[in-house]
């Protein structure tokens, strides 16, 4: 097979032997792959810089039998900021790892790449509220991977009225009424609710384009944990990362 150009970044790093790398990769058009990078830990080697956690780049690859080698690799952005702050770095990991349970080999995974390195941005160079970021990419994600919150109307009765509930049961807004009986539901404030309308419906470049209150970030954070732990059927914690 010839040599194989692509862009992608650094998922995973493990050192082989005294002077090798393997690495899981997410790329926009095989998905997340494994590579192998010969040599990488060698101080004046040509791939120690973009064989790094979290390093996107552009990369040559060739495969033999079923694995991946890195011929070549120019890095485009290495996310400094976060390498050099200890909290940004464990938001980073954090959503890392829910991006390698929701990636595979051999699939288009562009629109979940675009917001993973809009979201390291947002960690990288921002002073948004590092949990408000979170909440943002967990919601926005689960709409790209299939499951988007039903935002336009109750779930239960369809009607557009009173919307002041969310429930993960019926994947989406509910009603005044209908969250009567839906032990599911979580009250959400009207800027809450209008946040998460905005993130399931935005492109991934303008998804956090928008601010809102300390209490509907609040709400934000409680019903994106909620929900993502809920679709994945995974409890994510922070404090599982280091």
């Amino acid at each position: 097979m010839g040599t194989i150009k692509t862009k992608g970044i650094i998922l995973v790093e493990h050192n082989m032997g005294d002077f090798d790398k393997m690495l899981t990769m997410l790329t926009p058009g095989m998905g997340k792959i494994s590579c192998a990078a010969r040599g990488a830990k060698r101080f004046r080697s040509s791939l120690l810089a973009g064989s790094q956690f979290l390093c996107f780049g552009e990369y040559v690859l060739y495969k033999t039998n079923s694995t991946y080698y890195i011929n070549s690799c120019e890095p485009i952005e290495i996310f400094y900021n976060i390498r050099k702050d200890l909290k940004k770095l464990e938001y980073a990991s954090f959503i890392t790892k829910i991006i390698i349970d929701v990636t595979n080999e051999n699939e288009n995974s562009y629109k979940i790449l675009q917001l993973y390195l809009n979201t390291l941005y947002m960690i990288s160079e921002t002073d948004k509220d590092l949990e408000f970021i979170v909440s943002v990419f967990k919601i926005k994600l689960m709409s790209i991977i299939g499951f988007m919150p039903n935002v336009r109307f109750c779930g239960n009765c369809t009607k557009t009225e009173n919307l002041e509930f969310f429930s993960l049961k019926d994947n989406g807004f509910k009603c005044i009424n209908c969250a009567k009986i839906d032990k599911s539901c979580i009250h959400m404030e009207k800027a809450t609710m209008q946040a998460i309308k905005y993130i399931a419906i935005a492109p991934p470049k303008k998804v956090f384009s928008f601010n809102i209150g300390e209490e509907a970030s609040k709400e934000l954070s409680i019903i994106a944990k909620l929900y993502l732990n809920d679709k994945l059927e995974k409890e994510y914690k922070m404090d599982n990362i280091f």
